[in-house]
């Protein structure tokens, strides 16, 4: 059994990399996945990279040299929730919720 045992270690070996390297996470039979993983991150990073620019613009329009009062304004009403008594708010969120009224039997 001594004279067999090394060479059965080795072919369990060769046997579990032959596997790994088929089904494994970056096996030759996992490529679909990393396809469909490759086109979610991407789509990821251009939904990131749209929120980047979008808030690049906001930062520059905050800057000293080109404030922008329309946009100050907004981030103060809605940081401090104040707003001009003749501005129209409109609040858009869940409906408040009312109460059940009791029915007489």
């Amino acid at each position: 059994m001594k004279p067999y045992f090394l060479s059965a270690v080795l072919l369990l070996l060769v046997v579990y990399l032959g596997v790994q390297a088929l089904t494994g996470e970056r096996g030759l039979l996992s490529g679909s996945a990393r396809d469909a993983r490759l086109v979610q991150r991407k789509s990821q990073l251009a939904a990131l990279s749209e929120q980047r620019a979008d808030l690049e613009v906001r930062v520059r329009y905050l800057r000293t040299g080109s404030l922008s009062r329309d946009l100050l304004e907004e981030r103060a009403s809605a940081v401090l929730g104040f707003s001009d008594p003749r501005d129209y708010v409109v609040h858009v969120g869940t409906p408040p919720v009312r109460p059940a009224t009791a029915t007489r039997s």
